[in-house]
């Protein structure tokens, strides 16, 4: 691959509204958006996901940047490639640091794409047409969260994934429960929970809920395995599964019956479809979480849903849930509670450039100073 340049925008931007959980609310999301560019002047778009904290992993935006502009981009000049899988693969060498492999990574991805004139979602092995989308209502009062699902499900969600955590569990699952009997529910827990908790979370398993996400230690699989031996409600891990070897683990273990796949998280193509294949190969459901993203990172998510194991809704709303006005020239839109995937090469989907230019704090660029081939 030809790459001339790297550019990397840091970018805020306010939520329109407020997003709630036990860990973090977050009012303002930062992120970065990556722009390779070939010497064709095409240009692949992948985007960071790191929060300005360290709330949800250990990564920040402020970190991720550093390891994009002083490890990873000279890494990848480092040496000529042909295909981003090998990027992905040399990345190996850095320990931790997914998302800002992941953002690095996902932009080589796309610019590959619209190289060979081909759709992401078709290179990757996609066949989907259509996207299940899911929301997520924040933490608030039963009230507010109910309402908040009604107005979901009007615009046609399928899935509503609820925020729990010990003390504010059952009462909020019954009252969605009762409200919505035939809806599919699941509840996240952000690692909220302790195996000695287990009462609690077993009092869950009458309300039918989808899964319970990730209700133990960000890091753990052995008691998740303990635990869903003495629950009926699935686990689904999320932060658990950053690398294919954690899934192995996870596999041996019974840890879970789903994983939550997040480029992000598991440092993105490359890993995603290695954990991807060990799911598919060992009866394990997955579905794709969402990041509270920008329009760049969610077009990937499109991508990554397209795979035919990705039968679970995932966290795929509309631009328009979170932002008055996103940074891609087309807006993602749920109608009827599906996305359609994407058309054109690449992951389908433009900068709006004054939209990018008015949220951007910070712009850097650094030259590929080996036009290798």
């Amino acid at each position: 691959m030809k790459i001339e340049s790297i550019t990397l925008h840091i970018i805020s931007m306010p939520l329109k509204k407020p997003f709630v959980t036990h860990l973090q609310t977050v009012k303002d999301r930062e992120g970065i958006i990556v722009e390779v560019r070939d010497s064709d002047g095409m240009c692949g778009l992948g985007e960071g996901v790191a929060f300005s904290t360290p709330w949800y992993t250990e990564e920040t935006v402020k970190t991720s940047f550093h390891m994009l502009k002083d490890v990873l981009i000279p890494l990848m000049n480092s040496k000529p490639f042909h295909h981003p899988e090998e990027i992905g693969k040399r990345f190996e060498a850095v320990r931790g640091n997914a998302m800002a492999k992941a953002a690095l990574e996902m932009a080589l991805w796309d610019l590959y794409a619209r190289q060979q004139g081909e759709p992401l979602w078709n290179m990757i092995g996609g066949t989907r047409k259509e996207i299940l989308a899911g929301a997520v209502v924040g933490s608030g009062t039963l009230k507010e969260m109910v309402e908040q699902t009604e107005d979901l499900v009007e615009e046609g969600y399928q899935r509503i994934k609820l925020k729990i955590s010990p003390g504010a569990d059952r009462d909020i699952v019954k009252e969605l429960r009762t409200h919505f009997p035939a809806l599919s529910l699941l509840a996240d827990a952000n690692s909220s929970y302790k195996l000695e908790d287990k009462l609690q979370l077993q009092a869950l398993d009458e309300f039918d809920l989808e899964m319970i996400e990730q209700p133990l230690g960000v890091d753990d699989l052995i008691e998740h395995s303990l635990l869903q031996k003495e629950i009926t409600t699935p686990i689904c891990l999320d932060e658990s599964i950053v690398t294919p070897h954690d899934m192995k683990s996870a596999i041996h273990l019974n840890s879970c019956g789903v994983v939550n796949i997040k480029l992000g998280r598991v440092g993105g193509y490359t890993s995603a479809l290695e954990i991807y294949r060990l799911c598919r190969e060992n009866g394990i459901k997955v579905w794709c979480g969402g990041m509270i993203e920008f329009g760049v990172s969610r077009a990937h998510n499109l991508a990554l849903s397209t795979l035919e194991g990705f039968s679970i809704p995932g966290d795929i709303s509309s631009s328009s849930k979170y932002w008055e006005e996103d940074i891609i020239t087309s807006p993602i839109v749920v109608r009827n509670g599906v996305v359609e995937r994407m058309k054109g090469s690449g992951i389908g989907v433009e900068l709006n450039r004054i939209r990018l230019s008015a949220v951007t704090q910070y712009k850097e660029s650094f030259p590929s100073h080996k036009k290798h081939s």
